[in-house]
Order: structure tokens, then C-alpha cells, then sequence
């Protein structure tokens, strides 16, 4: 009965939504690496890819710090975000277009993980796990980092480019 649900049902729940969202991410970033034609932005992927990887990693040891099985569970937010990205690659295929469509894509991808990351480390903080939180809040960080390198790499060469 969903009156009986708490807090830290939703914790579980939403860390099983991210968890399925950066495993999706995984299989992701390389095609966009392979679609992208400026080397900066293939270069951006491929960090964000190794970073995705570290971010699993962390949310597995949120993971058994609540004392649960990793498990992930449909984002149907992530699916629809990667679909878009898969349409613009076959829609502006070899438009110089398509670097800023796979980096509007992946600034999608970066802002819906911030929310994700900012509610769970707000949630652990709620429930006394502190340690989550911290693990939350470090990949809360890299995430928003790497948002305002893509906004720099749009605004400096990629935007300007799609003009052309």
C-alpha cells in the first residue's frame, strides 16, 4: 500500500533510477563520440564515459550502504533523453548542425543527473547517511562540471560552427 511507503522508499527507488539512467548513459556516450565530428566534443564524451563509469561505481556503494541488491529500474526521463539524441544523429547526419544537437543531447543528459543527484544527497542528508550523501554530493560535483565545460565548448566553437 503506497501509505506505507517513506522516505527511504523513495531514496531506494530514485537510486534505482539513476542507476539505470547512468547505465543507459554508458551505452550512450559512445555512439555520440562516434557521431561527433569536433574533437573537443569527442573528447568530452569520451571523459564523461569514464567518468559515467566512476559514478556506477559510487551509486553500487550507496547501494550497500543502505543494505540493498544494486538494482536498477526503467528511467523512463533517461530513455526519452537518449532517444532524442538518437534522432538527432539520424536526422542531422553530416549537418554541421549536428555537434550542437549532441551537445544540447548530452547537457539534457548532465541536468537531469544534477537533479536526480542534488534530491538523493538532499534525501540522504534527511535520513542520517552521511556517507551516501558525501558519495552524492562528489558526483553532484564532476556533473556540474562537466555542464559548464560543454556550455564553454557550445558557446566558444560548436554553436558557432552549426551557423556555417
Amino acid at each position: 500500500m503506497a501509505s506505507d511507503k517513506k522516505l527511504h522508499n523513495l531514496f531506494h527507488d530514485t537510486l534505482k533510477d539513476i542507476y539505470f539512467a547512468e547505465r543507459k548513459i554508458v551505452d550512450a556516450l559512445p555512439k555520440m563520440e562516434t557521431a561527433a565530428s569536433n574533437g573537443q566534443l569527442k573528447d568530452a564524451f569520451k571523459k564523461h564515459l569514464a567518468e559515467t563509469q566512476v559514478h556506477i561505481e559510487r551509486i553500487e556503494q550507496v547501494f550497500k550502504l543502505i543494505g540493498k541488491q544494486a538494482e536498477p529500474k526503467t528511467c523512463s526521463a533517461i530513455l526519452g533523453i537518449t532517444d532524442e539524441a538518437d534522432e538527432i544523429m539520424q536526422e542531422y547526419q553530416g549537418s554541421t548542425a549536428l555537434d550542437a544537437g549532441l551537445l544540447a543531447a548530452a547537457q539534457a543528459v548532465e541536468h537531469y543527473e544534477m537533479s536526480r543527484y542534488g534530491t538523493l544527497r538532499t534525501w540522504a542528508l534527511e535520513l542520517g547517511l552521511n556517507e551516501a550523501a558525501g558519495l552524492l554530493q562528489t558526483t553532484l560535483d564532476e556533473e556540474q562540471k562537466t555542464d559548464l565545460a560543454l556550455t564553454s565548448l557550445a558557446t566558444s566553437v560548436v554553436n558557432q560552427n552549426a551557423e556555417v
